[in-house]
C-alpha cells in the first residue's frame, strides 16, 4: 500500500503554538469556571482514555524497555504532564494576556541557553539573530506596537508561575534527547500521560477539598475535550518529533508563532480586530524563524 506524503517538519512544529495558544485562551476564558488543577487532571485523564485504546497493545510489548527507562520516562512526565500545563492554568488565574504572551516567549531563549548548559551546543550567530528577530515581534504584538510599555510590566504571582511553565517547557524540551527510541512515540507518550496523572490526583482531590469544583456543562467539557486532544495528544505527538528531527533548538523558535495564533483566535472567537502592529509582529516572526531554522533546512534539502 502507497503510503501518503509525509507532513513537513516545519509544519509538525507549528501546528502545537497554534493549538497551545487555544489552550491559553480557553484557559483564560473560562479561568472561574473550571478550576487550574481541575482542568490539569481532566485534561490529562481523558487524554490517557484517548491514547489507550491505540497504544495498549505497545504498552504491553515495550514493558521491558518502560522498566529500564523509567528515570528518563519519570522525570519527563513530571515537567511535560504534570508540571507545564498546572504552571500555566495556576497562571492564568492571575496574570493579564499581555503578560502571559510576553512571558511565554522566553520560552525559546530558556531552551538555548539549557541546550548548552546540558548539552553543550553553542548558538551560531545567525541563530541568535533569529531569535531575537522573533522576540521583537512578540513585543511588537504583545504591547500593540508600543514597546515603551514594557517599562510599566509589573510581576505578580500570576506572572511567576508563567515564568515557572516556560523554564518547565524549556527543560522538557531539551531532556527529550534521553529520550528512548525504543519506544514508539504514541507509546511514549501514553507512558508519560499515565505517569503524570499520577500526582495531580493527590493534587485534584486537595482542590476539591477546598470546595473548588466546575459544572459539567456542555460548554466546560467541550474545552475539556478540546485541551485534551489537540494540545495534548495531538501537539505533543508533534512538537516531540520535530524536536528529533530538527533539535531543540530550532523547534523551539516556532514558540514565538503563540501570540501570532492568539490573536486570530481573538479574531475569530472574541470578535477582535486586526491592527498594523499584528502584520508587523508576524513579518519579524516569520523572518527570525526562518533566519533560525535555515541551517537545518539547508541540510535537509542536501
Amino acid at each position: 500500500m502507497k503510503r501518503g506524503p509525509a507532513i513537513p517538519i516545519w509544519l509538525l512544529a507549528a501546528l502545537p503554538p497554534l493549538f497551545w495558544a487555544g489552550n491559553f485562551v480557553l484557559a483564560r476564558g473560562l479561568h472561574t469556571e473550571i478550576p487550574p488543577i481541575a482542568l490539569s487532571f481532566w485534561r490529562w485523564t481523558t487524554a490517557l482514555a484517548i491514547l489507550l485504546p491505540f497504544t495498549w497493545r505497545g504498552i504491553i510489548a515495550g514493558r521491558a524497555a518502560l522498566r529500564r527507562h523509567a528515570p528518563i520516562l519519570l522525570l519527563l512526565a513530571l515537567l511535560g504532564v504534570t508540571n507545564y500545563n498546572t504552571f500555566a492554568y495556576l497562571g492564568l488565574q492571575h496574570t493579564t494576556a499581555t503578560n502571559g504572551v510576553l512571558l511565554s516567549s522566553a520560552t525559546p531563549v530558556l531552551i538555548v541557553a539549557l541546550s548548552f548548559l546540558l548539552l553543550g551546543r553553542a548558538v551560531r550567530a545567525l541563530q541568535l539573530i533569529g531569535i531575537l528577530l522573533s522576540l521583537a515581534g512578540v513585543v511588537v504584538i504583545a504591547t500593540e506596537g508600543r514597546p515603551a510599555t514594557l517599562a510599566a510590566m509589573t510581576l505578580n504571582r500570576g506572572d511567576l508561575w508563567i515564568l515557572g511553565a516556560s523554564l518547565d517547557w524549556a527543560l522538557y524540551s531539551v531532556c527529550l534527547r534521553w529520550r528512548p527510541d525504543s519506544l514508539e512515540p504514541t507509546v511514549f507518550l501514553t507512558a508519560i500521560v499515565a505517569a503524570g496523572v499520577i500526582p495531580l490526583a493527590p493534587l485534584y482531590l486537595w482542590e476539591l477539598s477546598t470546595g473548588a469544583g466546575f459544572a459539567a456543562n456542555a460548554t466546560n467539557l467541550a474545552a475539556i475535550g478540546y485541551v485534551s486532544l489537540f494540545p495534548s495528544v495531538l501537539a505533543y505527538i508533534f512538537w516531540n518529533r520535530a524536536i528529533a528531527e530538527m533539535g531543540p533548538n530550532r523547534t523551539g523558535q516556532y514558540m514565538h508563532l503563540m501570540p501570532v495564533f492568539g490573536s486570530l483566535l481573538a479574531l475569530l472567537l472574541l470578535g477582535e480586530r486586526l491592527s498594523w502592529y499584528h502584520g508587523a509582529g508576524v513579518l519579524l516572526i516569520a523572518a527570525g524563524i526562518a533566519l533560525a531554522t535555515e541551517p537545518f533546512r539547508r541540510r535537509a534539502a542536501g
